[in-house]
């Protein structure tokens, strides 16, 4: 048992509370959720003594007094101001609870359906019930558990067998201020058909007062032939509290690329696990997380090699600043019997602040010999005397950190398609510099820099 039995029993009491309130559901679900309780109860939070968490404290969760939303009011003026501006399908989120007034969902293509979870369970729970846990079980982690136990609303994404989306589907999640800190555990189930083709973009964003909790739970089936890329820009307020677990499974000749963006939070953990099923599969990892104050930062990535001719590439960059703490840890794990195939993995952090503070382990666990992998992590400061190039060039030291800073995000931030995004990041990493500067040009002048 936990040493947190405590704590674990508020969580549980919520719960009881919330499933007192609402009315009877299918039996599956109730059994579901009934396990997922179970399972939570058994593993209790995790502690830094746990091999997986050694790096992360999550005491801030586990003795959170958290409430459950019970609207999902937010002023439409307040979340344009946090929209990502791109032409896109929408579905939103209060506090995990979906807002029809924030969701655009008009004109979806044939052979694409965007649905709340809640919804999805009503019209067609059978359905959905199959593929939702399939991946995570309960058994994933204490949080998955947790959500399994809470789950009420989410995001159901389903492409069709061959059908291509042209413009980004967007899921965002929206933090709200109020008297009380609440928590929300939504889950997204996606299932990309076979040669269907997309873009998901998950936000994570809210108002600055926001104290909230968020334990968010992703399954996502990628069939032969398949391409998702899937963004997941993490911005949320310096108080909030966010937990994701995504799982991938991959069939053959499919392709999922991830973009794990993280700037905001106080504690932030992401756990990323792709599973590569079939040959030719391919799964492209790039992160980019920023931390200052005392923001943590967690990051845990494992690839799959479940079968032969299978590839992987991660590509993770970490700037600290502060006394902001970040952790990577990835692993490839290459399976009896997958020859041939590739695996690399790269890991590099920028340390703004001696008292600045990163955590790397990446790692090759493989049980076959016919394989071409590598790995590797480095961690150093900006180079003063590039800085002192800079400035013999009349450029202030301010701004001369600023374009060094972006020059070593630049090589994650070359590789992002979506313009919407990047720039979110640049203005995140390089301060107020876009406001004095001109953005494209700074962002030119810091690629040059990083290919020199």
């Amino acid at each position: 048992m936990s040493d947190v039995t405590s704590e674990v029993q508020t969580f549980l009491d919520r719960l009881a509370e919330r499933l007192a309130q609402r009315g009877q559901e299918p039996t599956w679900i109730a059994a579901r959720r009934q396990a997922g309780a179970a399972r939570f109860e058994a593993l209790g939070f995790p502690t830094r003594r746990d091999e997986a968490w050694k790096y992360t404290d999550v005491r801030a969760i586990a003795r959170g007094d958290f409430a459950l939303a019970e609207d999902a009011e937010f002023s439409p003026a307040a979340a344009a101001a946090l929209t990502l501006p791109l032409d896109a399908y929408r579905l939103t989120f209060v506090d995990g609870l979906f807002s029809a007034a924030l969701s655009q969902l008009d004109g979806l293509p044939d052979g694409v359906t965007v649905t709340p979870l809640s919804r999805a369970l009503e019209e067609n729970h059978e359905a959905v019930g199959g593929p939702l846990g399939r991946l995570t079980g309960v058994e994933f982690s204490p949080f998955s558990a947790l959500n399994t136990a809470f789950v009420e609303e989410g995001a159901v994404v389903r492409l069709a067998p061959g059908t291509v989306v042209e413009k980004p589907i967007i899921l965002q999640f929206l933090s709200r201020a109020g008297e009380r800190a609440v928590m929300s555990h939504p889950r997204i189930l996606v299932e990309a058909g076979g040669r269907s083709e997309a873009t998901l973009v998950e936000h994570h964003v809210g108002e600055e007062a926001a104290a909230n909790f968020t334990n968010l739970v992703a399954e996502v089936i990628v069939d032969r032939g398949a391409h998702l890329t899937h963004y997941k820009l993490q911005e949320a307020p310096l108080s909030d509290l966010h937990v994701a677990s995504i799982h991938v499974e991959q069939g053959r000749d499919s392709t999922y690329t991830s973009f794990n963006l993280n700037l905001g939070g106080g504690l932030v953990r992401t756990d990323l696990i792709s599973d590569l099923n079939g040959q030719n599969a391919t799964s492209n990892f790039y992160g980019l997380f920023y931390g200052q104050g005392r923001q943590h930062v967690d990051s845990h990535t494992v690839a799959n090699h479940n079968a032969p001719h299978t590839f992987s590439n991660e590509n993770y960059k970490g700037i600290l600043d502060d006394r902001a703490h970040g952790v990577f840890n990835g692993r490839v794990v290459v399976k009896r019997d997958s020859q041939k195939i590739e695996g690399f993995q790269s890991n590099a952090n920028l340390l703004l602040s001696d008292r600045a503070e990163i955590d790397a382990k990446p790692e090759l666990e493989i049980y076959a010999d016919d394989v071409k992998c590598s790995h590797g992590t480095t961690t150093g400061q900006l180079d003063p005397e590039a800085i002192y190039a800079l400035r013999a060039r009349g450029i202030d030291e301010q701004t001369a950190r600023g374009l060094l800073t972006l020059a070593f995000a630049g090589e994650v931030l070359e590789a992002v398609g979506l313009d919407a995004i990047a720039e979110r990041v640049e203005l995140a990493v390089a301060g107020k510099l876009p406001e004095r500067f001109n953005l494209a040009g700074l962002v030119e002048a810091a690629v040059a820099l990083g290919d020199e």
